[in-house]
């Protein structure tokens, strides 16, 4: 595997790192695959598909000068800061859950190395004992693959807990009570410093590296417009006269947005934590609308296995969800 190096330790923007992604993928990712770290001042990243103003606390963030950025993956939201290292490996295999393990895997592997009883769980983690030191998003791009995600060496859990929930002080006292009972920090498992630790991830995963030049310097920054503007943040949500929500075991919260005049449906959006396997716009949302409200089109217009676009989602799932049965 190949280990993708910036020419200075220059802490940058977190939308640099994931337009680094995807330069990597468009021009790097040949016959190797590629992995490279990246730490950030406090950010907080939220998933392709959910709300910001449903996930994140914008006031605390503004207070304490958090960053917030919108991923091209699905998932959850997420807190980082300089305390922890966040993790990106770019392939050419298209098969998910092939590729997905094999990362989630590697990574845990490295763990053990250390001497830490480490396990790949859920639909995304990296445990140790039965706490999560690490979660994980997919997403595609054409003829590639990319992963990444968090590896908690340490952190705030003020900043962590109120960046995403009210800030209200007990509130904020209890959450960052219950969250770090759920959550492991790599400080508490081995006696390496957050460098040390970088250093042996690298060399356990990579035999090679790649550096990278000031040219590519100014296109991975062109890219990172993209993840900069307001509409990309924001998101770009239609107006919507019904709303379903429903938390699916195995696939997360979802929340369903139509405008849907006479039974036909005019437009929708799907927001939530869920996973994204495939192309939920063009082969999910797009042939929905223009459809009649009715369970036999619905299922005549998806695909059969919508478990290839949304992670464990199945069909008939999906379909209740939008009659609201």
């Amino acid at each position: 595997m190949k280990y993708i190096a910036l020419p200075s330790n220059e802490i940058r923007h977190l939308s640099f790192y994931l337009a680094m992604e995807e330069f990597v993928a468009r021009r790097l990712n040949t016959d190797d695959d590629c992995f490279f770290m990246w730490q950030v001042k406090p950010s907080v990243i939220f998933g392709r598909n959910q709300v910001i103003e449903a996930e994140v606390n914008l006031d605390f963030c503004r207070k304490r000068g958090i960053e917030t950025y919108r991923r091209k993956s699905g998932g959850g939201c997420v807190y980082a800061d300089e305390s922890n290292v966040m993790f990106s490996y770019v392939t050419q295999d298209e098969q998910v859950n092939m590729t997905f393990n094999r990362y989630v895997n590697l990574v845990a592997l490295v763990l053990c190395k250390l001497g830490i009883d480490a396990r790949a769980t859920g639909r995304n983690d990296i445990l140790i004992d039965g706490r999560k030191v690490s979660g994980n998003a997919f997403y595609h791009l054409q003829g590639h693959s990319i992963v990444h995600g968090t590896m908690l060496y340490d952190t705030c859990m003020e900043n962590m807990v109120g960046a995403i929930t009210p800030s209200d002080e007990k509130l904020l006292s209890k959450g960052v009570k219950s969250v770090r009972q759920h959550i492991a920090l790599l400080k508490d498992y081995t006696e390496l410093s957050l460098e040390e630790f970088k250093a042996f991830v690298r060399q356990q995963l990579c035999s090679e590296e790649v550096l990278l030049t000031d040219d590519d310097i100014a296109a991975i920054e062109e890219i990172e417009q993209e993840y900069t503007s307001e509409k990309f943040i924001f998101g770009n949500n239609p107006a919507y006269s019904t709303c379903r929500r429903r938390r699916i075991e195995n696939v997360g919260e979802l929340e369903l947005r139509m405008e849907v005049k006479g039974n036909v449906i005019r437009d929708l959006n799907l927001v939530g934590d869920y996973f994204l396997v495939g192309d939920v716009d063009g082969r999910l949302l797009k042939p929905l609308r223009g459809l009649s409200l009715t369970k036999d089109a619905l299922r005549q217009a998806l695909p059969e296995r919508t478990e290839d676009i949304i992670l464990n989602l199945k069909k008939d799932e999906l379909i209740n969800l939008i009659l609201n049965i």
